[in-house]
């Protein structure tokens, strides 16, 4: 028998087994930071810090502001609880989980490891071997090699002891202990991980199918290809073996959400047995463009209608947002977008563009306002200004400036040009 689900309750399970909408914490410590980090069994880490690095924003849309040392002592340590490792991209995962994605390294040692760059270099990576063995973690810029001298790989520009390293990385002979602000450090993994997770194997297709699994945990109700992405998996035979195996014990129970569609057919979706079906969430919270809630665009268009690209890399006299504009979600829906900058020299977080989507209620600009002041104090800036580009940018004005007296006033920042962010 195949369920059917209104669209707004598939949202509100959606964000039920993400964490949003869940009572903030009074304080934070390790415990919410790590039962967090559980619920979503994965963070995505971007290099991008206009506002914050985006790995510290999704805890702060379900914690609140928080610490953001207590996620650095549970992953960027000498020997994190939390290791990076290329799952969805580069992201954390429980180093308990290092086992669950060996068939990935597998896939990059056939891709990486005979390609004609490590043909070539076959000398240099024994080398970085062996200097880790015998000095222990290291940045890039410790280690003195006549590779550092010459020629720029292909990878982002990187220097060939770079790129070396980051292939090393990729095949799980190294690990990653710890950053120096942004730079890794680099160590053989024996010295990051513990022993148990480095000597069990779980074979490819049980290791697809658990981590279809905790991705339909992590959604609540997912179609294949959300369950794919989750982890990146293009094996698409490895998923749907799994979910039929999931239906077949009883975990998964086919869906028919209102609105979803493929190939002009009612899209196939399954409902995890155990996700909560809220009747309401009344959520506030700024989302990071590589939040489990919206990283797969085509989820975010069939959970919200809410058509979402980031714009970095177009020129800004072609941004029709901003330069990183990040999802509001307000009640059960994303009702808006706003471009932030942390302007640190100004002690002022700048909302250089502010967008409504449909649906916005009309508490909407007031309950933004005040998770915008929650975002300014967690990030150390004392004020918050609002530039004139975006329909919402008048509401949101006022509704800072109306705020309780003891803040301090939201100037208009009549400065900021019109059609362009960034």
């Amino acid at each position: 028998m195949t369920l059917s689900l209104p669209r707004a309750e598939a949202r509100r399970i959606a964000l039920a087994a993400q964490g949003i909408g869940r009572p903030r914490p009074a304080s934070v410590g390790t415990r919410q930071v790590t039962a967090t980090l559980q619920r979503m069994r994965i963070l995505q880490i971007d290099s991008v810090n206009v506002f914050s690095r985006s790995h510290y924003m999704p805890l702060f849309a379900r914690l609140g502001p928080y610490d953001t040392g207590l996620l650095d002592a549970v992953a960027f340590s000498r020997r994190p609880r939390w290791v990076e490792s290329w799952a969805h991209v580069a992201s954390l995962v429980a180093a308990d989980d290092w086992p669950l994605l060996q068939f990935r390294r597998d896939d990059m040692r056939r891709k990486y490891g005979s390609d004609a760059w490590a043909d070539a270099h076959r000398p240099l990576l024994q080398w970085l071997r062996d200097e880790l063995a015998e000095r222990g973690p290291l940045r890039p810029a410790e280690i003195d090699h006549d590779a550092r001298k010459g020629s720029r790989g292909s990878w982002w520009g990187w220097d060939d002891v770079k790129n070396g390293l980051e292939r090393l990385w990729l095949f799980g002979e190294v690990a990653i202990a710890g950053r120096r602000g942004f730079e890794r450090r680099y160590a053989l993994s024996a010295d990051v991980l513990p022993a148990h997770a480095l000597d069990r194997t779980v074979p490819r297709s049980e290791a697809i199918a658990e981590l279809v699994r905790r991705a339909a945990v992590a959604y609540g109700v997912a179609t294949a290809a959300d369950l794919a992405d989750y982890w990146r998996i293009r094996d698409r035979p490895a998923v749907l073996s799994a979910v039929n195996d999931l239906v077949d014990t009883g975990e998964l129970i086919p869906v028919h959400v209102e609105g979803w569609h493929s190939g002009g057919r009612p899209a196939r979706a399954w409902l995890h047995r155990d996700a909560a079906r809220p009747r309401r969430i009344d959520a506030t919270a700024i989302l990071s463009p590589f939040d489990p809630v919206v990283w797969f665009r085509e989820r975010a268009e069939r959970l919200f209608d809410f058509d979402y690209r980031i714009e970095i890399y177009t020129p800004a006299e072609k941004r029709r947002f901003g330069y990183y504009s990040l999802p509001v979600v307000v009640g059960d829906d994303v009702v808006g977008r706003v471009d932030l900058k942390a302007d640190r020299a100004a002690s002022a977080l700048r909302v250089q563009s502010a967008w409504w989507e449909h649906g916005a209620p009309a508490d909407a600009a007031e309950r933004m306002a005040l998770e915008l002041r929650a975002a300014a104090a967690w990030q150390g800036l004392e004020r918050v200004t609002v530039s004139r580009w975006g329909d919402a940018a008048d509401a949101l004005s006022t509704a800072l400036d109306a705020e309780r007296h003891e803040h301090p006033r939201a100037p208009r920042d009549d400065s900021a040009p019109s059609p362009v962010g960034g």
